[in-house]
């Protein structure tokens, strides 16, 4: 049976050459057939090519491609992804180390698989579907993962997609063990995940690289560790010796967590306090370049989720990081971030450059903050290199 075509208006067919695997829908002069989300779409240009195949879903992303080398786009090729994917994994070491069994094991279009998020977590493995038409192959990607990962000792597949497919899907195990709280190890660092309540895929793996840097970095430092969730930043300053932590989140779930994760490191007597709080009010109070904490860790949720976001959330970065600049002694560290796609590196430097300009503060760039290497960038989609953080030293 003939597919349902995304026919490419003349001129509109660059990106698409150039293998970039969004179609949007202002190029596209017609459909034929009646998609629905979901749906196996061909990509045709004007004069007819076959370009691609992809998912298909009416919003401004109206094709994520799959494919641009061949229209069969089964079973074996859903297969033939996930064996690289975890081939990819397993030849950076990271099935291999002593100290550390979580990580992400398929980034979306960072391993050519558009709309689908891959996490493993000690032997439990996270779906996450951003698209319709990968939540339904869930069924045929939990077998193929299954098979790829048996000899790694797979246990469960959680499917935590509520929050991603358009329609909603309820949250819960495909297959294997239900456990309703599960034990990660992350640098040597023991953390409790809840994959119902937590956030993403039930931690923030992107930032493990990150974490590793402070655990080198803190010790002796008065470490503020903000929007700090469960707390991974501040294992990790409690393990580099840090002399006290203080974790700040909105959130009390967060916090209480935090509290749970830090007890099981380090006993209920830590150098740390958890505080429920808003950020912003929180920093407000220790403004006077006089504060307790030497180093300050700014890890917020996106505050710019898309493009008609951008002004409105880069006002936002601005005033929490002026605020943390504004709070730090002279010689003080701030380590940085935005997870918004919609933010540019260049976007992020000009916001920290303004920021430090209001704080009236000498400031040094130290290094460049990326995700780790298990979220690989495809060289045709330069937007998956979503997360900017700096390390910066204040005077």
């Amino acid at each position: 049976m003939t597919r349902p075509q995304l026919i490419i208006a003349p001129g509109k067919e660059k990106a698409l050459l150039r293998r970039h695997p969004w179609v949007f829908s202002g190029a596209v002069k017609r459909v034929v057939g009646d998609p629905h989300d979901g749906d196996l779409v061909d990509v045709v240009s004007a004069d007819g090519s076959w370009m691609a195949a992809g998912h298909y879903q009416a919003e401004s992303i109206i094709c994520k491609v799959l494919s641009f080398d061949t229209p069969d786009v089964g079973e074996a090729f859903f297969r033939e992804r996930i064996r690289s994917a975890v081939a990819y994994r397993q030849r950076l070491g990271f099935f291999a180390s002593a100290d550390t069994d979580v990580f992400r094991l398929v980034h979306a279009e960072g391993d050519f698989l558009p709309g689908l998020v891959a996490d493993w977590y000690n032997g439990v493995l996270v779906l996450q579907a951003h698209s319709v038409g990968m939540h339904r192959l869930f069924p045929l990607l939990t077998a193929a993962f299954r098979e790829a990962l048996k000899p790694y000792g797979i246990r469960s597949v959680f499917d935590k997609s509520s929050a991603t497919v358009p329609g909603g899907a309820a949250d819960g195990y495909l297959w294997g063990d239900e456990p309703q709280e599960w034990e990660i190890c992350e640098h040597g660092n023991r953390m409790l995940i809840n994959f119902f309540e937590g956030q993403k895929t039930g931690f923030f793996i992107d930032q493990r690289e990150n974490r590793a840097l402070v655990q080198q970095l803190a010790g002796g430092q008065r470490v503020l560790n903000c929007f700090g969730y469960t707390g991974g930043f501040s294992l990790a300053a409690l393990r580099g010796g840090a002399a006290f932590v203080e974790t700040v989140d909105i959130s009390k779930k967060a916090i209480d967590l935090c509290d749970r994760n830090v007890a099981l490191n380090f006993g209920p007597e830590a150098a740390h306090k958890g505080t429920v709080a808003d950020v912003l009010q929180f920093l407000a109070g220790h403004r006077d370049h006089n504060s307790q904490f030497s180093f300050i860790i700014l890890d917020p949720p996106a505050f710019a989720k898309n493009h008609r976001a951008l002004q409105q959330g880069l006002k936002g970065y601005r005033s929490i990081n002026q605020r943390a600049m504004e709070a730090l002694p002279s010689g003080g560290m701030l380590m940085t971030f935005s997870c918004s796609q919609a933010v540019s590196k260049d976007d992020f430097r000009t916001m920290v450059f303004t920021a430090a300009a209001n704080a009236r503060r000498r400031v040094r760039v130290v290094r460049e903050l990326p995700h780790a290497a298990d979220h690989p960038v495809s060289i045709f989609h330069p937007e998956g290199e979503y997360l900017k953080g700096l390390l910066l030293q204040v005077e």
